[in-house]
């Protein structure tokens, strides 16, 4: 007579949960309240994440891109930055790359709940988060540490602008600052407030300027791998 087969040990792993991947998968995001918030993101995984069988936590990178990038075809957050760096290159970081609705701005309360829901599920580090963006994600990455200046580890916007007067918030955070000097989209004079008003505060800021870029100052930011390296020499004061 043949023996049966248990059914518990089976029915137990069926049920465990599958281990993380690394790379880029497509994410979405719900949350329900007074105030529904739904975002698709882009969720980047670093090498060896999937393997690692101790308590690591890992830096996050948030990623804000530009107007021309808003829809709901995550296809579209690929074609700059560290959605598109990650395609051939790994980094050393979680990047989260939510997109922004159609003909809609960052909503800052949506990204701080979407960074909260990555932290409850990833092996974050919440001393090493960072965000960076471009143009209308530059925006935002201003307006972030404006909105939640203790969280963040350091800050880099790319050809954007924000309130001056909002920068008392987040004097504490280093920050770096790129732009073009032939900017034509967002006046160079954006960035250049903004730079000039954390000095005032003695602030740790430092500001490049393309000389000859126009708009397009991202693609020689995020290919400089000394980025990479000056946000993992920054962990929250």
């Amino acid at each position: 007579m043949n023996k049966s087969i248990p059914l518990i040990p089976c029915l137990w792993i069926c049920l465990m949960t599958p281990p993380a991947q690394s790379g880029q998968t497509a994410q979405s995001f719900t949350k329900e309240g007074t105030k529904k918030t739904s975002m698709k993101y882009l969720l980047y995984l670093p090498p060896g994440y999937e393997a690692d069988t101790t308590a690591k936590k890992w830096p996050l990178m948030l990623f804000l891109h530009g107007a021309g990038e808003r829809g709901d075809d995550l296809n579209k957050v690929k074609v700059h930055g560290p959605p598109k760096i990650v395609a051939s290159k790994d980094l050393p970081f979680i990047v989260v790359s939510p997109q922004c609705p159609k003909d809609q701005w960052w909503d800052i309360e949506s990204l701080s709940a979407l960074l909260d829901e990555v932290e409850s599920k990833q092996r974050v580090d919440p001393e090493r988060i960072y965000v960076t963006g471009l143009s209308m994600g530059g925006f935002g990455s201003w307006a972030m540490a404006a909105h939640e200046p203790h969280r963040f580890a350091a800050i880099a916007p790319i050809c954007g602008g924000g309130d001056p007067k909002q920068v008392r918030r987040y004097k504490h955070l280093p920050v770096w600052v790129f732009h073009g000097a032939k900017d034509r989209v967002v006046a160079l004079e954006r960035s250049t407030q903004m730079v000039d008003a954390l000095k005032k505060h003695q602030a740790d800021v430092s500001f490049t300027v393309y000389p000859d870029a126009g708009h397009n100052s991202w693609t020689e930011t995020y290919n400089n791998p000394a980025l990479y390296d000056w946000f993992m020499d920054h962990k929250r004061k």
